[in-house]
């Protein structure tokens, strides 16, 4: 019992990081999410990276999805942060073509899912 009541007061005076309540962190997640979308084709062009740009917008929507399940306000606030740290580095080319081509990397060359497979890629 008193432990419950440790952890209700624990709850309640935490701060939040960007967004006060889940109204406001869904609007900070699609506004990622759009500028992500507009992104894409500069990006495409940008790096010479060999993909469309249906594919990197296909890309950009499965990394989103990816973190749906999140509840936490801060968990969410925090990986927008991180998201908009992504998307700076990417659109002032801070970043080299094989960075962007490693979210890539499992829709190029999907994981062996056999022994010997396994075997010569150097997996357990």
């Amino acid at each position: 019992m008193a432990a419950k009541k440790l952890v209700e007061q624990g709850l309640k005076h935490v701060k939040p990081i960007l967004s006060v309540d889940r109204t406001e962190a869904r609007r900070r997640v699609l506004n990622l999410y759009k500028a992500w979308y507009r992104q894409i084709p500069y990006t495409v062009k940008d790096f010479y990276i060999p993909i469309t740009i249906e594919q990197g917008r296909a890309k950009v929507r499965e990394m989103f999805l990816k973190n749906k399940h999140v509840t936490d306000i801060r968990i969410i606030d925090m990986l927008v942060i991180k998201g908009q740290m992504e998307l700076v580095e990417t659109a002032n080319l801070w970043k080299q073509p094989n960075h962007v081509m490693m979210y890539f990397k499992d829709t190029v060359k999907p994981k062996p899912t056999d022994f010997l497979s396994k075997f010569y890629e150097g997996q357990e």
